[in-house]
C-alpha cells in the first residue's frame, strides 16, 4: 500500500479508527490486527481496506474546502462561508466517498441558505444539492454495487464541497464524468415529471414555457416538442432566442423588447393549454391570463421572489378562482422530493434520451461572465449573481479542479 507524504499517515490513523467502530462486538478487546505487525482477517479485512484508505496513490487529503451556511439569509453572500480547511468526511458502511468535479447551482440554493425548505434547521449546515465525481472511497456494504473509481452523480445536500458522502442508494451510476449528466440530476428531472404527471400533453397543443433558456426551462421545451406540441418560450435576450430556436421553439418572445401579453393575446388568442412557470409574480399573472380553455398551470418555482425577505413576488391571488373556474382551469404545484418513487424511471428515460443525441443538455460554466469561468468553490458565489442576473443560457455548472496528484 502506498500513501502520499502529505496525506497518508492521517487518513490511515482515521480509517483505523472508522473501520475498528464498524466492526461486531466481539470477546477480545484488543484489536486483531497493527500498522506494524502482523494481522487476523477475522475483524479487519485490510485487503479490502486498500481502497478505501488511498486508491492507487489518489492522495485524499485530511482536510477540504467546503461552502457553509453560517447566517439565514437569502443574499447567499451573507449567508454562506467558504471554509478552508473542512475534515474530510469519513464513508459509513453504506457510503460512497465522492471528490466532486462539478455542481450544479439552482435558484432554490438561496431558498435553502434562507432556511426556508426546513425552520428546524440551524446554521451552521452543508449546502449545495446536487454533484458528479468520482468514488474515491466506500464502505463494506456499499462495495457490493460500486468501487473505487467509478462515476456517480447525486442529488443531496452538501455538494458544494471538494469530498461529499453520499449513500451508495442516492447514487446514480455514470458511463464518465460528464457535466451534461449533472443538468438531467434536479433541472431535467423536474422537467420530464412535471410535465409527464401534471402536463397531460398531447399533440398539437400549445405550451408555453417561462424563463425558457435556464436550466431546467431548456427541458421543457424540448420534451413538449417530442410530445409534438407547440411550443412558446420567453426569454431575456435575442441570444437566447437563438438558443430556444436552435432547440426546437417555435416562438420565442423576449420580455425586453416584446410586451408578452400582447404576443400571446395576439398571436394564440384561444389561449395556450399548458404553462411550465418558474418565474412568479407578474409572470404568473400574465400566464394564468393567458391559459385556454381547461388548461393547466404548472408552478416549479417563482424566481422573481426568492431575493425578497418572504421569498414571494405579490400576485393577483384574489381573482384567481374566478378566472379558474370561468375556464375549467387549473394550478398545480410541482416539487421534486414528491414524486421520489418515479425519479429513477425519469432519469433513465433522460440518460438514454441523451445518449441517443435526443436531447441537448446545455451547460453554463460561466465563459461569458465577467470574471470568466466559475472554477473552484470560491466561484459559487459568483455564479449564484451571475443566475439572478439573468444571464445564464442552460444549466450553471462549476468546476472544481482536483489534485495533480491525483490518478482518477
Amino acid at each position: 500500500m502506498s500513501f502520499s507524504a502529505k496525506s497518508g499517515a492521517s487518513l490511515s490513523s482515521r480509517a483505523a479508527r472508522w473501520w475498528w467502530r464498524q466492526q461486531p462486538s466481539c470477546a477480545a478487546a484488543a484489536p486483531a490486527w497493527s500498522f506494524g505487525g502482523s494481522w487476523s482477517r477475522p475483524i479487519l479485512d485490510m485487503s479490502y481496506s486498500r481502497q478505501f484508505l488511498d486508491f492507487q496513490g489518489s492522495s485524499i487529503p485530511s482536510s477540504m474546502k467546503k461552502l457553509v451556511v453560517t447566517k439565514l439569509s437569502q443574499n447567499f453572500r451573507e449567508a454562506v462561508t467558504l471554509q478552508q480547511d473542512s475534515p474530510v468526511p469519513l464513508p459509513g458502511d453504506g457510503d460512497l466517498l465522492v471528490r466532486n468535479r462539478f455542481v450544479g447551482i439552482n435558484a432554490s440554493d438561496i431558498n435553502y441558505s434562507a432556511g426556508r425548505y426546513d425552520a428546524s434547521v440551524k446554521p451552521p449546515f452543508d449546502i449545495g444539492f446536487e454533484g458528479v465525481g468520482e468514488v474515491v472511497a466506500l464502505g463494506l456494504s456499499a462495495s457490493a454495487d460500486y468501487s473505487v473509481g467509478q462515476a456517480v452523480a447525486y442529488v443531496k445536500a452538501g455538494s458544494f464541497a471538494e469530498y461529499t458522502v453520499v449513500p451508495a442508494r442516492q447514487a446514480v451510476l455514470l458511463p464518465s464524468v460528464k457535466p451534461e449528466f449533472l443538468t438531467l440530476m434536479v433541472s431535467g428531472a423536474t422537467a420530464y415529471l412535471s410535465l409527464k404527471e401534471l402536463g397531460d400533453l398531447s399533440e398539437g397543443q400549445k405550451v408555453l414555457v417561462t424563463a425558457a433558456a435556464g436550466g431546467t426551462g431548456q427541458f421543457a421545451v424540448q420534451l413538449a416538442k417530442k410530445a409534438k406540441c407547440h411550443v412558446i418560450g420567453t426569454c431575456s435576450s435575442d441570444e437566447k432566442g437563438g438558443f430556444l430556436k436552435s432547440i426546437g421553439c417555435d416562438r420565442t418572445i423576449n420580455y425586453k423588447t416584446e410586451n408578452v401579453e400582447s404576443v400571446l393575446r395576439k398571436d394564440y388568442p384561444e389561449g395556450v393549454d399548458v404553462v411550465y412557470e418558474s418565474v412568479g409574480g407578474k409572470m404568473f399573472d400574465l400566464a394564468l391570463n393567458a391559459l385556454a380553455i381547461k388548461g393547466r398551470l404548472i408552478v416549479i418555482g417563482f424566481i422573481a421572489g426568492y431575493q425578497n425577505p418572504t421569498g414571494l413576488q405579490p400576485v393577483k391571488a384574489e381573482l384567481l378562482p374566478a378566472k379558474l373556474l370561468k375556464k375549467s382551469a387549473s394550478v398545480r404545484g410541482f416539487f421534486l422530493n414528491h414524486y421520489l418513487s418515479d425519479y429513477k424511471m425519469a432519469l433513465q428515460h433522460l440518460f438514454k434520451m441523451y445518449e441517443r443525441g435526443d436531447l441537448v443538455c446545455e451547460v453554463d460554466f460561466g465563459d461569458m461572465s465577467p470574471e470568466g469561468k466559475f472554477t473552484g468553490l470560491e466561484s459559487v458565489f459568483r455564479a449564484v449573481d451571475y443566475m439572478y442576473m439573468g444571464k445564464n443560457i442552460g444549466k450553471i455548472v462549476v468546476e472544481l479542479p482536483h489534485s495533480v496528484n491525483s490518478k482518477l
